[in-house]
């Protein structure tokens, strides 16, 4: 057998290795187990379950509102638009309706959760491919964002601002002018991407015709997101389905045929651009009234069930609640984009390099927490 294997050339012997798991506090930690031969992918096989907190069963002993929190640990980068699932779940169970300044704060604050999710992203892959710069450039921009929550929520990251019924508090006075101004200084910042990445010969060289993903296959996985609708997938929450102001903005669906790991990148890119312009729309015309509606200090919906669906950063993010009629819901269950986005890496890994799968893996934009649950 050790003959055979020192007889049999390099790139015909099959051997695994393991991508991971390296984060030091084993925090959005994925392992990948990748069979090759050679330099070629032969199979990949994630192995999950290194941040499994439990969130699902622990919803079953907490109020409504409680769960809220938890929501903000699946992808926390998006923490704000998971929090809007849980709310409009509950006031769908309700039957309440919230006044229509939240309606306006709510949709605003999801977009901006939603730039600055692609921010992250966009530095962080530029960084897996080489391009340190681009971390630079992204935290710059992203920070703004963040301090523009900070200042109405008291959060940069993980917010639990919006509540069953409207939100925790007013917006800043502060809100409406610094949004405005992220949106002008973001206008001039986000053509540079395109400048030091985009248009980057080794980029389009390592990205353009790798890792495609046909529509069907896109179907097929339940890829939704930027990374379905690179695929010729339509499936944007927003638009199929539109819930808080998304009804009363003008906006395109970020969409593209080729689905290869360039044009994931490329729908991304777009995404941000039009947030910028659902923001514009709205936040000039944040109507006056309460930023909450009234609700009874213990929250407990009909017996039934409930579904909610909402359109994450990384695609449809959705929640299914039980509820027997206690304060506590009987059942939780969440629809997370990042589960069966990554469910596709094996299939869009094969037959491409080992530097390949960096490249593909970085397109998906996963966050691990959202997965493990």
């Amino acid at each position: 057998m050790t003959e055979e294997i020192l007889t049999t050339p390099l790139e015909q012997q099959e051997y695994t290795i393991n991508m991971g798991p390296q984060h030091p506090s084993t925090h959005g930690v994925l392992r990948y187990v990748v069979s090759l031969k050679g330099e070629i992918v032969h199979k990949v096989e994630p192995h999950l379950g290194y941040i499994h907190r439990g969130i699902e069963k622990m919803c079953e002993k907490l109020t409504y509102p409680q769960i809220i929190h938890l929501t903000d640990r699946l992808d926390y980068l998006t923490a704000h638009i998971n929090n809007h699932a849980v709310c409009l779940a509950v006031e769908g169970a309700l039957q309440v309706e919230v006044p229509e300044r939240v309606v306006y704060i709510r949709t605003i604050m999801d977009e901006l959760n939603r730039i600055a999710s692609h921010q992250l992203w966009w530095c962080a892959y530029g960084m897996d491919l080489g391009g340190l710069t681009c971390f630079f450039y992204g935290l710059r921009d992203r920070e703004k964002i963040l301090d523009i929550f900070e200042e109405s929520c008291g959060s940069r990251l993980l917010h639990s601002y919006y509540t069953p019924g409207g939100l925790m508090k007013d917006i800043n006075p502060n809100f409406q002018k610094r949004t405005k101004e992220f949106i002008k200084y973001f206008r001039k910042k986000l053509p540079e991407y395109d400048q030091l990445l985009t248009g980057n010969v080794i980029f389009q060289e390592r990205t353009k015709g790798v890792g495609p993903l046909t529509k069907e296959e896109a179907i097929s996985y339940g890829v939704t997101g930027p990374n379905g609708r690179a695929s010729g997938f339509s499936c944007d929450v927003r638009k199929h389905h539109p819930y808080a102001a998304y009804d009363k903005v003008d906006f395109k669906e970020a969409f593209y045929t080729e689905g290869d790991t360039f044009h994931r990148y490329k729908a991304r890119i777009d995404e941000m651009w039009e947030s910028m312009k659902i923001i514009e729309q709205l936040v000039d015309n944040i109507p006056e009234g309460d930023y909450s509606a009234k609700m009874k200090a213990v929250i407990k919906l009909p017996e039934g069930e409930y579904f909610q669906r909402v359109e994450a950063a990384k695609g449809d993010f959705g929640i299914f609640i039980i509820s027997d009629g206690n304060k506590t819901p009987y059942r939780v269950k969440f629809r997370s984009p990042n589960f069966c986005n990554l469910s596709c890496i094996d299939l869009l890994s094969k037959n491409f390099k080992i530097a390949d799968l960096v490249a593909i893996s970085g397109s998906l934009d996963l966050v691990i927490p959202d997965i493990d649950r």
